[in-house]
């Protein structure tokens, strides 16, 4: 079908959903022509940071009429949160939180020392095996949630080539723009190759800019793609051999979807490459956020070397003070073996099917997912094959808001921390993020209005309809429905 190209647009001043954007506080683009914000202006020297993607969408969405009260009314596919209820076969979820009065006081900022040793026997007893070296609850740091982990271990790190990946975490470009000390170096990876992590680009790198640190999600938020076995194997040891710190953000490390039954049940990390514990350069960011389907909680732990951890004791003790006391506690029977076993077969059997019945109603829809996610629960979804002007990820976003539907534009996920960047140069600016994780019928929620924004569009004259007439706010007028 051909598409009716006067709706094409090639800079983001000719895009409404473009310039909504940007006219958010923090979002305004440093290298393009400034305007003034009054909403940055009013505290003398106050810099608005920037939302993560999540917390943008979130915003728009509810100047668009979602509330945390009427959210049944609505499919988000855009928050990065697993489904928190009863799945089939899964051990019951905590239902009360013991409290005794000692947990009433601070903890540790490393953590209670009790779960700091349950997540070294865990990943002892699940990655190392036979191996030397063990990891104890010296090489274990509790942490208030994933961010909170890669803060503290951001503001341990000195002055500091840091290489990241386009596309990867949304949360990643905040840290790099926050510390000042972390000098960002990106590295585009390419649909057509997969979204690989190019081991030999890294190695070049490392030898020719002097990169120090290494930063990435595996496996990987927002492509669903993984690093694993041999290709891991070999990432742990160009670390220690080049002496390069890698931090590795492995929230999703359990989100495996195997092809052979046998396979049910595994996970990945790097803990099982790393040959000594308290010297190799490695770095494991985890917790109870997304594997234990448990994102409230905020518990969870970065892993790494004795020294490393003294070191994020001192940052945690003025950055975040340290995790919930007795949330730490009550996490500690959670991560008994044989509940962990438990748990990891029923998240993989239910993810997948999730999985696989969310791409199959795509491919009905004719949007191509070229590479399908093999971890993760998120599809990374190219519209470029659709007609302009929803061929763009804010554009169908906002589009998607009219039908209570929230996805996350692709620009969040081009870790571009100068912000200087023409959305419509970003590799990341015909996607979108789709999210698996909620229950199926709210999958199905959201990809029913999916199906009909993109029938519309495909309609003779339906770009017309498209491209304009976004609420700012709540009390904004509300747009004409386009499918009267």
């Amino acid at each position: 079908m051909k598409h009716n190209r006067k709706h094409k647009v090639k800079h983001e001043k000719d895009s409404e959903a473009h310039r909504i954007f940007r006219e958010s506080a923090g979002h305004a683009s440093r290298g393009l022509p400034q305007t003034v914000n009054p909403d940055e202006e009013t505290v003398p020297g106050i810099l608005h940071p920037g939302s993560t993607g999540v917390i943008y969408c979130s915003d728009r969405a509810m100047a668009n009429g979602f509330s945390y009260t009427s959210v049944h009314e609505w499919a988000n596919l855009g928050q990065g949160a697993p489904e928190v209820g009863q799945i089939p076969d899964a051990p019951q979820k905590p239902q009360a939180i013991p409290m005794p009065i000692e947990s009433l006081e601070y903890a540790p900022t490393t953590g209670v020392k009790a779960l700091r040793e349950a997540v070294a026997k865990l990943y002892n007893l699940t990655y190392r095996q036979g191996k030397v070296s063990q990891y104890t609850y010296e090489n274990v740091c509790i942490v208030p949630g994933g961010r909170s982990g890669l803060s503290r271990v951001a503001a341990v790190i000195g002055d500091v080539y840091t290489s990241y990946q386009v596309p990867d975490y949304t949360a990643y470009d905040q840290v790099l723009g926050a510390f000042k000390r972390l000098v960002p170096v990106p590295t585009t990876l390419e649909e057509d190759d997969g979204y690989r992590f190019n081991l030999s680009q890294v190695r070049k790198d490392i030898r020719t800019q002097g990169l120090q640190v290494i930063m990435a999600s595996n496996p990987r938020n927002p492509t669903g793609q993984v690093i694993r076995d041999q290709e891991l194997n070999d990432l742990v040891a160009l670390a220690r051999d080049t002496t390069t710190t890698l931090i590795l953000d492995e929230f999703y490390s359990w989100y495996i979807y195997p092809e052979k039954e046998e396979d049910f049940g595994k996970s990945i990390s790097s803990a099982e490459f790393i040959d000594d514990v308290n010297s190799d350069p490695v770095v494991i960011v985890d917790g109870l956020t997304k594997n234990w389907r448990l994102p409230g909680w905020r518990i969870c732990w970065v892993m790494g070397p004795r020294n490393l951890i003294t070191a994020l004791s001192q940052s945690g003790s003025f950055l975040d003070g340290g995790a919930n006391h007795p949330l730490q506690l009550a996490a500690i029977p959670l991560l008994d073996p044989a509940r962990v076993k438990l748990e990891k077969l029923s998240l993989q059997r239910h993810f997948k099917h999730k999985r696989d019945h969310v791409l199959a109603r795509l491919k009905e829809m004719e949007l191509e997912v070229k590479v399908p996610p093999r971890a993760t629960f998120y599809i990374w979804l190219d519209l470029g094959g659709l007609p302009a002007p929803i061929n763009n990820g804010l554009t169908f976003f906002e589009e998607l808001l009219k039908e209570k539907t929230i996805v996350i534009p692709g620009i969040f996920f081009d870790i571009n921390p100068a912000h200087r960047r023409n959305l419509f140069n970003s590799p990341c600016h015909h996607f979108v993020r789709l999210s698996f994780g909620p229950p199926l019928e709210d999958l199905d929620k959201g990809l029913d209005a999916i199906a009909r924004v993109v029938k519309a569009a495909r309609k003779e004259g339906g770009p017309q309809h498209f491209g304009h007439s976004y609420k700012k706010s709540i009390d904004s007028p509300t747009a004409l429905h386009r499918f009267v």
